[in-house]
């Protein structure tokens, strides 16, 4: 049986980590290169970095920022942020990121996804999906949540299974930085359509929300204030995984 993981989220802008609530209300916490090094040494099993300014900021200044990241941590690194061809893409791996996250280019650009599945592996490539509660179900937003697409969360990530993603990154819009936990619905949705790796993420407070939504059938959970803040250790909440019976890195 495949261990399932867990991951901090790095959420940089100008340079920065930040976390908001709700992808709104962004706060300053720290240096993202220190806080993979800490998160790596903790027992991250991977690290997700996301420029969420992308369009707003040098690519350049990124690419320079994964180089020092990936040198300092032994751990998988997955980047996302303004990819939008498989140019960028290859940047990404040239500068060290072992995976490449896109979410706003595929939706407007469904193709994308197979290109860098073909031209890099399936492995590599993860989509992530931003999901609002809509009209009973959820819809995938576009631009760090900010532009709805109109397209069905759940149908959407069958799509991007299909073209190759290798994984889903899927956030709660709703429930991200509130601390109330995952939207379960939407994981078990999605978990139930697809046959690729899923992504939790939006919503983390204790570790007992992480084993919620381990427990769906994501194969991973991904965190971000909880660990930011110093609330919960990453081996701490990995122990606590463990105890509940499933399998996972110690």
């Amino acid at each position: 049986m495949l261990r399932k993981r867990v991951i901090p989220c790095l959420d940089v802008r100008g340079g920065r980590l930040v976390k908001g609530i709700n992808f709104e209300s962004l706060r300053d916490c720290g240096d993202p290169v220190d806080a993979a090094t800490r998160y790596a040494a903790d027992g991250a099993d991977e690290i997700v970095w996301l420029n969420i300014a992308a369009g707003e900021e040098s690519w350049t200044a990124l690419l320079r920022a994964v180089e020092r990241a990936a040198e300092t941590v032994d751990v998988p690194l997955c980047v996302g942020g303004g990819v939008s061809g498989t140019a960028q893409g290859r940047e990404l791996l040239l500068a060290g990121a072992d995976k490449i996250s896109v979410n706003t280019a595929p939706l407007d650009r469904p193709a994308l996804i197979a290109e860098l599945a073909d031209r890099f592996g399936s492995q590599c490539v993860v989509v992530a999906i931003d999901a609002a509660r809509r009209n009973g179900g959820w819809q995938a937003h576009a631009s760090g949540g900010r532009r709805p697409t109109g397209r069905d969360a759940v149908a959407w990530a069958r799509q991007a299974a299909e073209l190759g993603a290798g994984e889903l990154l899927v956030t709660s819009i709703d429930s991200d930085g509130t601390h109330r936990g995952y939207d379960l619905e939407l994981l078990r949705a999605i978990c139930g359509s697809v046959r690729v790796p899923v992504i939790a993420s939006g919503g983390a407070g204790r570790p007992a929300d992480i084993t919620a939504a381990l427990e769906t059938g994501a194969s991973a959970a991904l965190a971000a204030s909880i660990f930011h803040d110093g609330t919960y250790p990453i081996h701490e909440v990995k122990r606590e995984v463990a105890a509940c019976g499933l399998p996972i890195r110690i």
